[in-house]
């Protein structure tokens, strides 16, 4: 999976991601954050993983230690999936600001949809009841 053209990266780098394995060892990917959530490839063989900000429930636990931000991104089906970086590089903060400019995004387009609906069911017919419009 390849990012479409036109999105919009907000930031690429090195993000370490501790394995799911019993040793849990730090694995560098190299990451891309854009406006849908944030892809993280080049660790094994070449592999791209994406994290969906409408999979994403929030950045938790950030914790400064030595040289490190270490932080927990909780999935919506609650799986964790632990993350660090040098303090400077300050993803999590990048992460956390556009989840939540996503969702109200997604919020937004909601209400947008739910608007035409009703102007579909209704067709527009506000008028023709001859009730004066608020503006």
């Amino acid at each position: 999976e390849t990012m479409s053209p036109g999105e919009k990266v907000f930031k690429e780098g090195l993000l370490e991601k501790r394995s799911d394995g019993l040793l849990q060892l730090w694995k560098k990917k190299h990451c891309v954050l854009t406006e849908d959530g944030h892809h993280g490839g080049g660790g094994d063989a070449g592999k791209v993983k994406e994290l969906h900000f409408a999979n994403m429930k929030t950045v938790d636990c950030v914790e400064r230690k030595g040289k490190y931000v270490y932080f927990t991104v909780v999935m919506t089906e609650g799986k964790e999936i632990d993350f660090r970086c040098p303090q400077d590089e300050g993803w999590n903060a990048e992460i956390t600001l556009q989840m939540v400019q996503y969702k109200n995004r997604q919020a937004i387009l909601a209400v947008k949809s739910t608007r035409q609906k009703q102007q579909m069911y209704f067709g527009g017919g506000k008028k023709s009841l001859g009730v004066p419009r608020a503006l």
